[in-house]
Formats: C-alpha cells, sequence, structure tokens
C-alpha cells in the first residue's frame, strides 16, 4: 500500500508555473528520496504535499485517503510530519517549550521518548532556540515532527549546513524512522548519502520528473547521477563518516 500518492500535480508561484504534471508515490515503511539540482522544484513539491502551497491541478491521497485541499494543519492531524528547510524553531521557546507546540496524536512518542532519542536535547531543554546549534536545531524539528507520531515523515534538506559527523547522526534517525514502521519522504542536498539509505528515487528537473525507480539501481549508475542530479564527485558519502 502507498503512504502517499500524489498524480498530475500543476503549482504555481503567481504567474509561473513551478511544477508540471509532478507524480510520486510513497511506499509504506519504506525511504523515498526526492532529487535534484537547486531550483528543480523539490521544495514546492513538498509545500504541495502538505498544503502550504496548494496545487492548482492534481491530487494527493495518503494510505487511500484524499489530503487534496485540505489545509495544512488537517494534514498534520492525519499523520504527516513536516520538518521544513531551514529548521524553524520557534527561536524564542526553550527546547521543552518547542517539543510542547504540536498537537498530540495518540502514539509511542512523547516528549520523553524524544529527549531518549536526542538525548542533547534533554541536555539542552531550558535552552532558548536561538542559542542552539544548527544541528541541535534539526534534531528539534525532527523531535518536534515525530510527536505527531506521523505514519508519514517528509524532510527537506535535513543535512544544510552541518558538519558531517552530525550529518550522519540525523540520516542515522532517518533510518530508525522505517525500522519503526514510519515512511519517509526525504528531500536532500547530499546525493550519494540520500541512495545509501532509500529504498526508491525520484530526480525532478525543471518541475518534471525525469526518474523513478530503485535507489540502488541510481546510486550504482554514476554517470546517470551526474546527469540526473548534478552532484559532485567532492560530496560526501555515507561510508566516509563512518568509524573505521
Amino acid at each position: 500500500m502507498s503512504a502517499l500518492t500524489a498524480e498530475g500535480l500543476n503549482t504555481y508561484y503567481g504567474k509561473s508555473h513551478i511544477l508540471h504534471d509532478v507524480g510520486l508515490s510513497v511506499a509504506e515503511g519504506r525511504i523515498t528520496t526526492l532529487l535534484g539540482r537547486n531550483g528543480a522544484g523539490k521544495t514546492t513539491t513538498l509545500r504541495s504535499l502538505v498544503g502550504l502551497t496548494p496545487p492548482r491541478s492534481g491530487s494527493v491521497s495518503l494510505f487511500g485517503q484524499t489530503i487534496s485541499g485540505l489545509p495544512p494543519y488537517r494534514i498534520a492531524a492525519a499523520g504527516v510530519g513536516y520538518v521544513p528547510e531551514g529548521r524553524r524553531v520557534f527561536a524564542n521557546l526553550t527546547v521543552d517549550d518547542n517539543l510542547r507546540v504540536p498537537i498530540e496524536r495518540p502514539g509511542p512518542y512523547t516528549i520523553e521518548r524524544v529527549y531518549q532519542l536526542f538525548p542533547r536535547l534533554a541536555e539542552r531543554a531550558g535552552n532558548l532556540g536561538r542559542q542552539l546549534s544548527g544541528g541541535e536545531q534539526e534534531m528539534l524539528a525532527i523531535g518536534r515532527a515525530l510527536l505527531l507520531n506521523p505514519r508519514l515523515l517528509i524532510l527537506d534538506e535535513p543535512s544544510q549546513g552541518l558538519a558531517p559527523l552530525i550529518v550522519k547522526e540525523v540520516f542515522r534517525i532517518v533510518e530508525h524512522m522505517r525500522t519503526e514502521g514510519i515512511s519517509v519522504l526525504l528531500v536532500e542536498q547530499n546525493v550519494r548519502m540520500s541512495l545509501d539509505i532509500a529504498d526508491d528515487a525520484y530526480v525532478l528537473e525543471n518541475g518534471q520528473m525525469v526518474y523513478h525507480g530503485p535507489a540502488a539501481e541510481l546510486r550504482a549508475d554514476e554517470s546517470r547521477i551526474q546527469a540526473l542530479a548534478g552532484a559532485s564527485a567532492e560530496e560526501w558519502k555515507l561510508e566516509d563518516l563512518l568509524p573505521v
């Protein structure tokens, strides 16, 4: 069963046509990565899925139920956790208060469970959001989304601006979500690391899907990675971050 299915999405900013008949599917309990160059339309795709930038046409369904046209808070309440690019934590609230913002949905994730998953957040519980490092803010943003007890977790560029060792920790958490049965849609600047943990991959170019298939197939084709996703040879590989 598909956790998320989108078909024929056409999204505009004013008169600018950004997404052209975009479709994708996130399989239940799997990690799907959406790749593409800067400006390809990846963030707009995610915003279209969660209702922040509603498409003018097309459909989106969550576990077989149509969510097209619903406001973002209804989509979140239906079981979608969204971690936006840039983290967007509340700068003037403490870590603990940030974690008390989300609506409560029944499930295993509580504030205590988030602190167990991210011990560093427990240590910084009384600090303001603006006092956290980039990595700590990313952990807080992910933890806040998990408090919705989502069936689908959507992450936009979680490694952006982070040190390699912190990136390793963030990707470990994303992999952990799969073991708990949470479906994941991941947009990530680091193509190779995304393909290391993903089951399925899509590539977006100029607002159109140009590739869909197994992540392992794309990972094995260096020329296709270069051509479709614009990855450079200098980008980190997951194994480069693992201790010897």
